[in-house]
């Protein structure tokens, strides 16, 4: 029988693992050295060579080792803890303090990284930060030794083992609360978000009192939109003791998601009463003044917390994300240093390159800007678990099953309710600006980007990947008119919290052009509206900006330039089975003549015309995406041909397209 290759790599880097128990280190780096041979990027090979290499003596070998290591998987953890080890033998206490907090920022269950802080934090007489990392460390040592595995498997992306694992230590400890809240955690990371929420729940009634379970529930409510839920959760904390800027932080966080702007302000002004220097906390002000169309207070508070820490990269991204503002030569140079500081976060390198791509875009160094773009999606991309070939699969799923017969079946299905304006297509395709036009108008509530749509297809896989032959769609064929009615009833008054009192409401989630065929049997009178740009310009904007979540395709030049693609041959498909169903609007058209395309979109709607849709740039309301200030001017062309400017970069992009860089 021949034996499976990763089964032979598995076995022997158990192996190694026992000679490096045994003290016998040559052996150990034998065996990495060998894997290393067949597989140069073999991640647990390399970190068992980097302490094969530490073992003995061979200092700059495992330095090396770990550096490449940690190129190819910034956040792996044990990595940076295997170079504070090294730090500290040689007596550099600082670099080791920073690789021991960064191997705790990438994974926070490395008890041994917390312990090693603390010793050092204590020979510099930073007595309180000591007791904090003595107090995790101390945390950590108190878990049973299942959790424990479990808390660093989460951390280093091995969700399907931690998942394992937690679930057999449940069955035999079927209350432990801090079972229920790591198993929710892993259920998150998965988009398993209902049941992480369901867990929490059951957590929160054996522990009423447990902070860091109800933080995570707020995290999670969230996270599904249920903002209302998340605000009294977190109103609860506050109340228990309203003078905790924790509690303060939270409590605003969540009155922005329900626009309680001003009652938001003032909370995030409390806690800075207290901590004035809080980077997070004024980032975050600045996030509510930037949403409310504060500009100049936005940018004010983002200074501010750039000069509190200037190692903070979400707020000079902040900034860069504004799309109106222009660093300055020295905030360039300072953003540099930063981002090849080795005290520099990975979370804040990314950041950091983001800005950096625009900053010097707007210098006109677009060789520089870039390389900066492009090494802030690779350190992105290295986290990501997007798996392009299942993207189209997922794609091609939808179009075998959601067939002509299928919608002729179901023809008077659903709930007939016409209030959803559905605007789908690719982020940076236009669809802030077509929503702005729609929410100007007196018949429409302007929302957000629901989550409703892909919540409920993901309940329909039952967490299976999407395939013809699983659960989801192909369950499609199998639900009743009553069930489909059922369901359309549902998004109604789910999405109801996100309304006023106008009859009909935008949805501008770009990935439910995923979903068509879903939406129309739920709900056969809703609009859709597919905002299309021109695939280089699409393309290229979506691979500059540095998503909060979701979006993982954009993170390469041949990923996005594929799934651009795909998207065009799934949309051809809807026009092909739902013959008019789909208003297309191309980017291009609504700058060139906006009245126009205004009057189709309306009719589309079957909303009379308005003046006032025209001047959608008038219209004041909360606006959380990456377009917020550009659809508070008229509009404008300069951005139309920017990709040009980088044309010799983006060859891998316009193989991609392939058909599609024409065709669309």
């Amino acid at each position: 029988m021949v034996q499976d290759p990763a089964y032979n790599s598995a076995q022997r880097l158990k192996g190694a693992q026992k000679k490096i128990y045994a003290g016998q280190f040559h052996d150990a780096l034998d065996i990495a050295t060998d894997l290393l041979e067949i597989d140069t990027n073999h991640i647990e090979a390399l970190y068992i060579q980097a302490v094969s290499q530490r073992y003995l003596d061979q200092t700059n070998d495992a330095l090396s080792t770990l550096e490449n290591l940690i190129a190819l998987s910034p956040e792996f953890g044990r990595a940076h803890q295997e170079k504070g080890h090294l730090h500290r033998a040689l007596g550099q206490k600082n670099e080791a303090l920073i690789a021991y907090q960064q191997a705790c920022s990438a994974n926070p269950g490395l008890e041994a990284s917390w312990r090693a802080q603390a010793e050092i934090l204590h020979e510099m007489s930073r007595l309180p930060e000591a007791q904090q990392a003595m107090a995790q460390a101390e945390r950590l040592k108190s878990l049973p030794h299942e959790l424990f595995s479990v808390t660093n498997l989460i951390h280093e992306g091995k969700l399907l083992i931690a998942e394992s694992h937690c679930r057999a230590f449940l069955k035999m400890h079927k209350k432990h609360v801090e079972g229920m809240r790591l198993l929710a955690e892993i259920g998150a990371k998965l988009g398993a978000l209902s049941d992480a929420e369901l867990l929490l729940e059951m957590a929160l009634e054996f522990e009423p009192d447990n902070i860091q379970v109800r933080l995570d529930y707020i995290d999670i409510l969230r996270k599904q939109q249920n903002f209302d839920a998340a605000l009294k959760q977190a109103k609860h904390l506050y109340d228990q003791n309203p003078d905790n800027p924790i509690f303060q932080s939270r409590y605003a966080i969540e009155n922005l998601q329900v626009s309680n702007f001003e009652l938001a302000l003032k909370l995030f002004d409390r806690v800075l009463e207290k901590l004035p220097k809080d980077s997070a906390t004024l980032t975050s002000r600045g996030h509510a003044l930037k949403t409310l169309g504060r500009q100049d207070e936005a940018v004010a508070s983002y200074h501010q917390a750039c000069q509190a820490n200037r190692g903070h990269g979400d707020a000079y991204y902040a900034l860069a994300n504004l799309k109106t503002y222009q660093f300055s030569l020295q905030e360039l140079q300072e953003m540099q240093e930063q981002e090849k500081s080795p005290a520099t976060s990975h979370h804040n390198r990314i950041q950091f390159c983001f800005a950096l791509g625009k900053g010097f875009e707007d210098q006109g160094l677009h060789d520089k800007s870039f390389h900066y773009y492009q090494q802030g999606n690779a350190y992105r991309q290295a986290q990501s678990r997007y798996d392009p070939d299942q993207m189209e699969e997922e794609l091609k799923a939808q179009a075998d099953v959601c067939t002509r017969a299928l919608f002729e079946t179901h023809r008077n299905s659903g709930c007939l309710a016409p209030d959803p304006i559905f605007i789908v297509g690719l982020p940076r395709a236009g669809s802030t600006l077509i929503e702005q036009v729609l929410a100007s108008h007196s018949q429409v509530d302007g929302t957000l980007e629901l989550p409703n749509i892909l919540s409920l297809s993901h309940r329909l896989r039952d967490r299976q990947k999407v395939s013809a032959a699983t659960s989801y769609p192909k369950i499609l064929h199998q639900l009743s008119d009553e069930q489909l009615n059922e369901l359309g009833r549902t998004y109604i008054e789910d999405t109801r919290i996100h309304r006023a009192n106008a009859p009909f409401f935008t949805d501008k989630m770009p990935n439910n052009f995923r979903h068509i065929g879903l939406i129309h049997l739920i709900l056969p009178n809703a609009k859709i509206i597919d905002a299309r740009r021109e695939p280089m310009a699409c393309c290229f904007s979506g691979f500059k900006q540095l998503f909060a979540e979701g979006q993982e395709f954009t993170y390469g030049l041949q990923q996005i330039g594929r799934y651009y693609r795909d998207y065009v041959g799934l949309m051809r498909h809807w026009d092909d089975v739902l013959p008019g169903k789909v208003l297309r609007v191309y980017h291009d058209d609504m700058i060139e003549d906006l009245e126009a395309q205004v009057r189709r979109i309306l009719h589309h709607c079957s909303l009379d015309y308005e003046e006032q849709c025209l001047e959608f740039y008038r219209t004041e309301r909360a606006v959380r995406t990456a377009s917020s200030e550009q659809v508070r001017q008229p509009i404008f062309k300069s951005g139309m041909a920017a990709w040009k400017r980088y044309e010799a970069h983006l060859g891998p992009l316009k193989e991609a397209l392939g058909p599609a860089l024409d065709h669309y």
